[in-house]
């Protein structure tokens, strides 16, 4: 029997879907409001993380294996990494999709800004990355963490 008890498990289950919920927001809205990628990332590993207290590694590791979270990392980063180089015909990082029209280019109006979601060009997709990356890193670093202390890892 991995994990605690069946009233924690149970916490847990109705805990990590609105942690994983404002974790999403988080990332979304960091153009708007203070957060962003990072901030978002580490409120959906603390999703992760309770999940890995109250059901156990093994249970983790069949849901997320460490290559899995591995390879997300990586997705988030090359997409971060691609993202800044899409921009490289003006100038490294330079936000293309910006006052371009379409779904993240809406044009801002002058005056006082109400906070338009759809306006920030390519900074949401790059927290979205950003978010992926630290999400998965730091669920890799709590998974190895966790499995080293019980001894799984020697």
């Amino acid at each position: 029997m991995s994990g605690l008890s069946q009233i924690v498990k149970t916490v847990s289950l109705v805990l990590f879907v609105p942690i994983l919920t404002f974790g999403l927001y988080v990332v979304a809205h960091g153009h708007l409001t203070p957060g962003g990628g990072f901030q978002g990332g580490t409120v959906i590993a603390t999703a992760l993380a309770l999940f890995l207290v109250a059901f156990g590694a093994k249970e983790f590791k069949r849901i997320l294996g460490k290559d899995f979270l591995s390879a997300v990392e990586s997705i988030g980063l090359l997409s971060f990494g691609a993202l800044a180089l899409l921009g490289l015909g003006t100038a490294f990082f330079a936000n293309f999709l910006a006052n371009s029209g379409g779904l993240f280019g809406k044009s801002v109006p002058v005056g006082a800004n109400a906070g338009i979601f759809n306006s920030a060009g390519t900074i949401p997709l790059m927290n979205f990355a950003v978010g992926i990356e630290v999400a998965s890193a730091l669920s890799l670093v709590l998974l190895l963490m966790y499995l080293s202390e019980k001894g799984v890892g020697k």
